[in-house]
């Protein structure tokens, strides 16, 4: 079993940052502040703990804020001793962002430097979303100046750090209301040279479409003209979680907006009933009834029982078929029905369904068994 991610971030973080402070700063009683941070340091989560060394930060740098982030910045490059090749590294820098966050909204322009050297080590696009919501005009004008940065980690915080929905972040309800200011962001990134960035253009695009699905879909027809290879990707990319959902306009970009001209026959799901833990085999044939070649969008949905007897549908990529006429392709995935970290299984009846062109059809039922 893999070592848990919070082992690399223990007490040689804090003496870590010490050294690297003392350094450039002689003055820094990196003792005591060790002993500041281990105080109860054990007890913390991951998250916790970073914001709790930027407390001890707060409490032994000097207490104007220009004074401090001038000694942190000058520390960021100084030996620290901790192996690079630690796949958490980077994370030696979140208190960094943290300490920025909690304490320098009020002192824009040394932040907006301290963010632009942290991004390039670790990421502010956390640390960034407080400015964002205090500073909009500002920050968003700032990141107009960042998108053409020569380092795309500075571009790609443009989008990530001004995605409404950021994953463990706090959302942006100003963007979820009006993505405007976002979308012209992202229309400076869309041709990045940076696949690092590209990425995270479709993912705030994706973002933005959970709460204002029509913008997406006219956004991303727009986008597909006379684009290259890369952008399309953003787009296909961008438009993934709304063509799970079935929305019409996403599907219309893609060329998916008819109904599928199919029969689905010869559907088998096997075991019936299935304990906790093992797989589930779903196979199922789809003949086209047209007399003319055709593309169909397959996938699959499992409506998974919840809590409270409900049920919660996954959707399962499967392919692009490209049916020639009246042509039979049977299809077929298997399914872990193992615990996992962001879906709790339940027993019960679980109802499956294929996607054709986002419309679904029915393929039977399986037993979940304790």
């Amino acid at each position: 079993m893999a070592e848990p991610l919070i082992n690399q971030y223990g007490a040689d973080v804090p003496k870590a940052i010490a050294r690297m402070i003392a350094a450039v700063y002689p003055r820094f009683e990196s003792r005591k502040f060790v002993a500041d941070v281990l105080t109860g340091y054990d007890a913390l989560a991951l998250m916790p703990r970073g914001k709790h060394i930027a407390h001890a930060l707060q409490r032994h740098l000097p207490p104007e804020y220009p004074k401090a982030i001038d000694i942190l910045l000058a520390s960021l490059d100084q030996p620290h001793g901790r192996p690079a090749e630690l796949s958490m590294a980077s994370f030696l820098y979140l208190p960094h962002t943290m300490f920025v966050a909690q304490f320098g909204l009020d002192h824009f322009e040394d932040s907006m430097r301290a963010q632009h050297a942290l991004t390039q080590r670790f990421t502010a696009e956390f640390s960034i979303r407080a400015f964002l919501q205090k500073h909009q005009a500002a920050t968003l004008a700032r990141f107009k100046q960042w998108a053409s940065d020569p380092s795309e980690h500075v571009r790609r915080l443009v989008s990530e750090g001004s995605r409404p929905r950021l994953p463990w972040a706090s959302r942006l309800p100003a963007f979820q209301k009006d993505p405007a200011p976002v979308l012209a962001l992202l229309e400076l990134l869309k041709d990045d040279p940076a696949l690092y960035v590209r990425r995270s253009v479709a993912n705030n695009l994706n973002d933005i479409g959970k709460d204002h699905p029509d913008v997406l879909a006219k956004t991303a027809k727009q986008w597909l003209k006379g684009a290259s290879d890369e952008r399309r990707w953003i787009v296909q990319h961008a438009l993934r979680s709304a063509v799970k959902r079935g929305e019409a306009g996403a599907l219309e970009v893609l060329g998916f907006g008819k109904s599928a001209e199919v029969e689905v026959s010869n559907a088998r799901i096997m075991p019936k009933r299935v304990v906790m833990g093992e797989k589930v085999n779903i196979a199922f044939d789809v003949s086209s009834t047209s007399n003319k070649a055709q593309q169909v969008l397959v996938d699959f949905c499992i409506h998974y029982v919840k809590a409270s007897g409900k049920t919660s549908a996954k959707v399962f990529k499967l392919k692009v078929l490209d049916l020639a006429p009246k042509e039979t392709v049977r299809l077929g995935k298997t399914v872990s029905t193992a615990e996992m970290t962001t879906r709790k299984r339940r027993a019960g009846l679980h109802r499956v369904d294929v996607l054709l062109n986002g419309q679904a059809r029915a393929l039977g039922v399986f037993e979940l068994l304790d």
